[in-house]
């Protein structure tokens, strides 16, 4: 599977608050950094991150720009947000 698709399976996922589908696109390893917070360390404590935004707002990621290149996909959503993917 390519970056591409498995970022738009990560936006589906979130656009329908869906912690379980979005924790499983993660390494058990992976770390996820959002520029305002600390970063979160693994699959479990990225599910427990995702769980807890999803019970306190409803949150949508508007697609704003996709670039893939090679193993990287770089996404670019409303509200001036941007996050960087590894394939590996």
């Amino acid at each position: 599977m390519k970056p591409k698709e498995i970022l738009l399976q990560w936006i589906n996922a979130f656009n329908n608050s869906d912690p379980e589908t979005i924790s499983a696109l993660y390494d058990d390893n992976a770390v996820n950094h959002q520029v305002a917070n600390d970063p979160v360390i693994g699959r479990t404590a990225i599910k427990q991150m995702f769980e807890n935004e999803f019970s306190q707002a409803e949150m949508i990621c508007i697609i704003e720009n996709i670039f893939e290149d090679g193993e990287w996909v770089i996404l670019e959503w409303k509200l001036r947000g941007c996050g960087f993917f590894s394939y590996y």
